[in-house]
């Protein structure tokens, strides 16, 4: 009944109608995860909305406030009636086409809480409810109804009443490197200025993730302390307003993902599953291994404008192209080809031509002898945040990628903010959000898969748009030198990595290089293949070090796939240090990768999870005993051993340090 009663005005006053009769003010329902643990608790009281959440009988979050504040209008928030409460069950299955997991399990319990306001305007709202066995979310709904077909969004006045004394990890939000910062960590009570989300927070009984799913046509939710209690804070427009949309409108899912310890948050494939299915046909889509004419830019040897040094030459891309057919790797990215680099690009990005190549380059003649020679090129659009510049050209350059063959495309939006219709908007703002969700739908239109640098954040879209491979979205490789502690990669997996896959830039191999030295040992490059997931992988180094100077390591590089059947988290702590394993999808073969902070670290690994009674080669590229980050980067062993289910591997990561493993059964 409810379904019509939201879609056609007479059956709304109908709706209003057996709500009056009623005008029942108060009520609670509970809603309960299918195995009974967590339960989030809905609280109409005297017509104000609330909720809690607890898990085992525990209190996670107390009493929250819920509702939106509305611009030249009442609050949704009191004198609410309840008309109906709708509860389902859900169970199925799904097979993603690339990710951590092949095959997930979606199970949830929902109640839709249907209410109306008991005085005029009388305006309708639906609060959706779903528990899972490892979290909650929520939604408002906001359907058409009679003298309201659009509303603008001031605020939103969800809260997450967590324990303030809790331990927390955050970046901070509104800062001009959008999510480029280092993770801090401090208890939620001072969390006074905005943080992105994830928030990973530790109670000391449980562990959390507060964050977001199906972030579409709104601005992004950070987090900050309002009072005694953390409240969503919506990144706002230009003129201080959070959205402007037309009914029916239904916001992001709020999510809070609850785990028994910090790698138990690791395993959540919550944020997936509030995602729709696919949209269309995405057998297209394919994982890629790719090299780039772009750290030698970093190292200094190139550059990214036109002069004697430049990188995107087609001679230097040739040159690639024949590399990565000698090393076998399938895509070459090629950087800083077109018009638009020259002077200070970061202030002069409204030049930007994304259909005109340097006089000393040649697109066509690339294109085609990288498909002579089995190599893909990944194309290039360095925005700037330029909003308004690149939409003029975008379709164009699309179209023009598509004639050439080229099916994948990095995009980049450095600067502070974007200029979006004239304004200066954030990135994460719902004008930001708008124009990101544009490049993904419009690249699947042209059969083009994407990885985005300073990105929206992850919010598992991906389910339903596949060809939108893996973002940047934090801190990587390219702050080495000086920026990067060897902390930051172990605080990834249990922050930043719970939005899903990010391009780290991996496999830098020349890490004592004087203009980029990197704070890791070597095989530790080879670890983030495994410890950060992405389904375009870079081997991010210049093709001589592979070629020559490190052909034995180059060997993992090669052979650790971009995709995997399961995961498996061994041991890990915040900050400190993280092992996992990963199964190669539809293989019986298996990858464990492990990295360290700033401290050495002997672990002992249980080798639980292979096929019984079977034998597996373990090719092992570990830290020598003697390797440290600062002191002796390039100290690394290679050995290899037979290992069978049940068997311990101790393993010793050096200062810095990391180790890889390939499992091939025998």
């Amino acid at each position: 009944m409810l379904q019509y009663a939201y879609g056609n005005e007479e059956c709304i006053v109908s709706f209003l109608g057996e709500l009056f009769k009623k005008n029942k003010t108060d009520a609670v329902y509970e809603i309960k995860s299918p195995n009974g643990r967590v339960v989030a608790t809905f609280i109409l009281d005297r017509g104000r909305m609330s909720y809690f959440v607890k898990k085992d009988e525990r209190l996670v979050l107390r009493q929250s406030k819920l509702g939106i504040a509305l611009k030249d209008a009442a609050p949704l928030v009191e004198n609410f009636g309840l008309v109906r409460a709708y509860t389902k069950t859900f169970d199925e299955t799904w097979k993603a086409h690339w990710g951590e997991q092949h095959i997930v399990r979606n199970h949830y319990n929902e109640t839709a809480i249907y209410l109306a306001e008991v005085e005029k305007p009388n305006r309708l709202l639906t609060l959706r409810f779903r528990a899972y066995d490892d979290g909650v979310a929520f939604r408002y709904e906001i359907p058409a109804q009679p003298e309201m077909d659009k509303l603008v969004i001031a605020d939103e006045l969800t809260e997450f009443a967590v324990d303030t004394s809790a331990r927390s990890w955050s970046i901070p939000a509104y800062q001009p490197d959008r999510y480029e910062y280092n993770y801090s960590e401090m208890p939620v009570g001072q969390l006074t200025d905005a943080v992105h989300t994830p928030l990973t927070i530790d109670t000391g009984a449980v562990c959390l993730s507060i964050h977001e799913a199906a972030l579409y046509n709104y601005g992004s939710m950070t987090l900050k302390m309002s009072g005694p209690v953390l409240k969503a804070d919506i990144t706002p427009l230009s003129d201080g307003m959070r959205a402007y949309v037309e009914l029916p409108f239904s916001t992001p899912w709020r999510t809070v993902i609850i785990a028994h310890d910090m790698l138990d948050l690791t395993t959540s494939r919550m944020i997936l599953n509030l995602n729709d299915a696919p949209r269309g046909d995405f057998s297209w889509v394919e994982p890629v291994k790719f090299m780039g004419i772009w750290w030698a830019m970093y190292v200094g040897e190139w550059t990214w404008a036109l002069g004697e040094r430049h990188g995107a030459t087609t001679d230097h891309a040739m040159q690639y192209i024949d590399s990565c057919r000698n090393l076998g790797i399938p895509a070459l990215l090629v950087e800083g080809w077109n018009d638009g680099w020259e002077g200070d690009w970061l202030e002069n990005g409204e030049r930007n031509k994304f259909l005109e190549s340097t006089p000393d380059f040649d697109m066509k003649i690339v294109s085609e002898y990288g498909r002579a020679n089995g190599v893909e090129i990944v194309g290039h659009h360095e925005t700037v945040g330029f909003i308004d510049n690149y939409e003029e050209q975008m379709e164009d350059a699309f179209k023009f990628y598509k004639s050439l063959g080229i099916r994948y495309v990095k995009t980049g939006y450095a600067g502070s903010k974007m200029t979006i219709n004239g304004q200066r908007e954030y990135h994460h703002s719902q004008l930001g959000v708008l124009h990101y969700q544009k490049v993904v739908e419009l690249a699947a239109r042209y059969g083009i898969m994407l990885d985005v640098h300073e990105p929206i954040k992850g919010t598992g879209i991906e389910r339903t748009w596949p060809n939108l491979m893996t973002r940047e979205g934090a801190r990587g490789q390219e702050y080495e030198g000086g920026a990067l502690a060897p902390s930051h990669a172990c605080y990834l997996p249990f922050t930043r990595m719970l939005a899903g896959g990010m391009d780290y830039t991996p496999g830098i191999l020349d890490v004592t290089n004087y203009a980029k030295r990197m704070a890791t040992t070597i095989t530790r490059q080879l670890a983030y293949y495994v410890t950060i997931y992405s389904s375009m992988q870079m081997a991010s180094d210049r093709p001589q070090i592979y070629e020559v100077n490190y052909h034995d390591l180059y060997e993992f590089i090669q052979d650790v796939p971009l995709t995997w059947e399961r995961t498996i988290p061994l041991m890990g702590e915040v900050g400190k240090c993280f092992v996992v394993a990963r199964q190669e999808w539809d293989s019986p073969n298996w990858y464990i990768g492990g990295v360290t902070n700033e401290e050495g670290r002997r672990v002992e690994l249980y080798i639980d999870f292979l096929e019984p009674g079977v034998n597996y080669t373990a090719t092992i590229y570990r830290d020598s005993e003697d390797a440290h980050y600062r002191d002796h980067q390039l100290g690394y062993v290679i050995e290899e051993k037979v290992i069978r289910q049940g068997d311990r591997i101790e393993m010793y990561m050096a200062p810095g340090g990391g180790f890889a493993i390939r499992l091939r059964k025998q």
